[in-house]
C-alpha cells in the first residue's frame, strides 16, 4: 500500500465514525445558496434554511414530503421535475440549468440550478439533489466590494505610500465619511488597518522568498523601521518576521 492510499483509507475509517448528517449544517452557511434533495417520486427529502425560507416556510420538517406541485406553479414546478428525469433516467449531473424561481414574495428570480443524481449502497439512483443560486442575491452580496474595488486595488499597487483617504474616497465616487462609513462595514476593518494588513502580507512574502534583511523589507512595504514592522506583523501573523522566516524556511526544506 503506498503512502496516498493509506492516507485514504485512515480518511475513509474517521468518517465512518461520523456522525450522520454532521456536513448539512455547512449548507446553512454558504450565502445565497438554496439546497435540496428529493426521492425518485419528486418527494423532498431535506432542504436548507435558505430554500425551506424561499419557499414560505418555517422549517425543514414542513416541507419534507411535499413535491415541487405543492409549492410551486405549475409551469415551474413541471419544468423542476424535467430536469430531476433528466438525471434519474441518466445518472449524469445536470448543471448551469437557468431557470426562474420565484423569490420569497413569489416573484420570478432568475437562478442558476445544478442537478445531481443520489445514489443507494448498491450504487443505484434512489434520488436528485442539487442547488439553486440567485444572480440577483449574489450580485447584492458582492456589491459593496465592486464599489470598493478602485480603492481596495489602489492599495494593494500603492503599499508604500502614505494612506490618503481623500484619494481613496475620490476612487470610490463617495465623500470621505460615506467612503470611511462604507469601508469598515464591508471589510469589517478602518482603510489604516486595512493597509497595514496589506503590507505585512507582502513582507511576509519577501521574508518567504527573499534572503533580503528584515529592516530593508520593512522600508520598501511602507513601515517606519524595523520596529514598527516587527510589531505590527506580530500583531497580524502571531509571530515576528525572524520566527516567520525560520518556520517558512524549515518548511521548504
Amino acid at each position: 500500500m503506498n503512502a496516498t492510499s493509506a492516507r485514504l483509507g485512515e480518511r475513509d475509517a474517521w468518517a465512518e465514525r461520523l456522525r450522520a448528517g454532521q456536513f448539512r449544517q455547512l449548507l446553512d452557511l454558504v450565502p445565497h445558496t438554496l439546497f435540496f434533495a428529493k426521492d425518485l417520486e419528486g418527494r423532498l427529502t431535506f432542504a436548507n434554511t435558505a430554500f425551506v425560507q424561499r419557499c414560505g416556510y418555517d422549517s425543514e420538517e414542513e416541507i419534507v414530503g411535499l413535491r415541487d406541485e405543492d409549492i410551486f406553479p405549475p409551469a415551474l414546478a413541471e419544468r423542476y421535475r424535467d430536469g430531476d428525469r433528466r438525471v434519474i433516467a441518466t445518472g449524469k449531473p445536470v448543471l448551469g440549468i437557468i431557470e426562474l424561481f420565484p423569490d420569497v414574495l413569489g416573484e420570478p428570480d432568475w437562478c442558476e440550478t445544478n442537478k445531481l443524481p443520489l445514489f443507494d449502497s448498491r450504487g443505484r439512483v434512489c434520488g436528485v439533489y442539487g442547488t439553486v443560486r440567485s444572480y440577483e442575491g449574489a450580485r447584492a452580496a458582492i456589491q459593496p466590494y465592486l464599489d470598493l474595488a478602485p480603492s481596495a486595488d489602489y492599495l494593494k499597487t500603492h503599499y508604500a505610500d502614505r494612506l490618503d483617504i481623500e484619494k481613496l474616497a475620490s476612487l470610490s465616487g463617495m465623500s470621505v465619511r460615506q467612503f470611511e462609513r462604507r469601508f469598515n462595514q464591508t471589510f469589517r476593518m478602518n482603510p489604516r488597518t486595512y493597509l497595514v494588513r496589506v503590507r505585512v502580507a507582502i513582507g511576509a512574502e519577501l521574508l518567504r522568498t527573499t534572503s533580503r534583511r528584515t529592516t530593508e523589507i520593512a522600508l520598501e512595504v511602507g513601515f517606519y523601521d524595523h520596529s514598527d514592522f516587527s510589531r505590527q506583523f506580530r500583531r497580524v501573523m502571531g509571530v515576528s518576521p525572524t520566527d516567520y522566516r525560520r518556520q517558512r524556511s524549515k518548511d521548504g526544506a
